[in-house]
């Protein structure tokens, strides 16, 4: 869910095993060079695996996979398009709901029916004509919060996008740019579908006023902007609220060291979006077997249970478990803001091109 990286700063730093990434524009060729047993997976920073995990679905299938890691989610997908007549791998990973329309549009994903779409929850499934694209995992954009702040200045902490607007809480929220970052233009999503197609700008002109501060990237918020992550306590951080995901405190308690007892960091469950992320075969893929197995290992039980410890998302397969650190200290938001995929697609870029505008200059 791009989703996107919410735990790059605890894969790079504490351990998490992730694929080394390979920069070469012709991983296609790669593949087919290698005898079609190389099967390349083209995703955003976000890409993260236990070892063990993708060493049984090589020794299973008998391809070898590599990663091609290409920056944020819209980064990665805008590149992925501009390469579709000679992609640079074989799978996708990465593209979620709100820049899905975009892929589609532009052809970048031929049709390929996964085994186990059929145990994919309901609420996430899409194109089940076509199948261009496979959901994988699942999350909440939401505004996360530092408790030891709001405990020392005797502050409530908010918990909608109503409060973000009030004079409490003046000068202490960093977001991601909606034009760049995954989460970023989640949040503008989010606010779209609370106040509407009418209100969201009056909304988002009291949160300028309000002091909100824009930065590239999730890394940059929350790693060096948010006083309440790991990273921010470090670097001295002085924004007590950042955009990110409900399932950033488990990351905070997972990962601390030493290991806090509880989250030192909350979330304002009235600000959430719900962002699903999809994996796709692409168009003149080099390997096209070796991408529809590595789809296939994407919806098993065993991958879906080990994306939580390592990319924070929640499985969208039936049936898959999630560890008890989710579930005590980072549960899906209960009624999260959601929109139709064919109205992002109508109104995406117009509404990021406004947000630009009044929020930026």
């Amino acid at each position: 869910m791009s989703i996107t990286k919410k735990a790059t700063v605890f894969a790079v730093g504490l351990g998490l095993v992730t694929l080394s990434a390979c920069g070469s524009s012709d991983s296609g060729s790669d593949s087919q060079q290698s005898g079609g047993k190389t099967v390349t997976l083209v995703s955003h920073n976000s890409w993260a695996v236990s070892k063990n995990v993708i060493a049984a679905f090589e020794k299973q299938s008998g391809y070898k996979v590599k990663v091609l890691e290409d920056g944020d989610a819209g980064q990665a997908v805008n590149k992925a398009i501009l390469t579709k007549d000679n992609p640079q791998g074989d799978v996708f990973f990465g593209v979620d709901n709100t820049l899905l329309s975009r892929a589609l549009d532009n052809d970048l994903f031929q049709s390929y029916e996964a085994k186990g779409s059929d145990l994919v929850r309901p609420e996430y499934q899409v194109e089940q004509d076509q199948h261009r694209v496979t959901p994988i995992d699942t999350g909440d954009i939401c505004v996360n919060y530092d408790k030891a702040y709001f405990s020392e200045h005797k502050l409530t902490p908010p918990t909608s996008y109503d409060d973000l607007i009030k004079p409490s809480y003046k000068n202490l929220l960093v977001t991601e740019n909606a034009s760049t970052s995954s989460p970023g233009l989640g949040f503008l999503l989010g606010t779209a579908a609370k106040y509407g197609d009418d209100g969201w700008q009056d909304y988002w002109k009291k949160l300028k006023a309000n002091g909100v501060k824009v930065v590239d990237g999730w890394e940059q918020a929350y790693n060096e902007e948010f006083s309440g992550s790991a990273g921010g306590k470090k670097a001295k951080a002085d924004r007590p609220l950042v955009v990110s995901y409900a399932s950033s405190p488990p990351a905070e308690v997972i990962y601390g060291d030493p290991k806090p007892t509880t989250a030192p960091t909350g979330v304002a469950e009235g600000t959430c979006f719900r962002q699903v992320e999809y994996a796709g075969l692409l168009s003149n893929a080099g390997n096209a077997a070796g991408g529809k197995a590595l789809l296939d290992f994407l919806l098993t039980k065993t991958f879906q249970e080990d994306m939580p410890l390592n990319m924070f998302v929640y499985p969208v397969r039936e049936g898959a478990q999630v560890p008890e650190e989710f579930t005590k200290y980072g549960p899906q938001a209960k009624d999260p803001e959601t929109m139709d995929p064919a109205k992002i697609a109508d109104n995406r870029d117009d509404w990021v091109k406004s947000w630009t505008s009044l929020v930026l200059k």
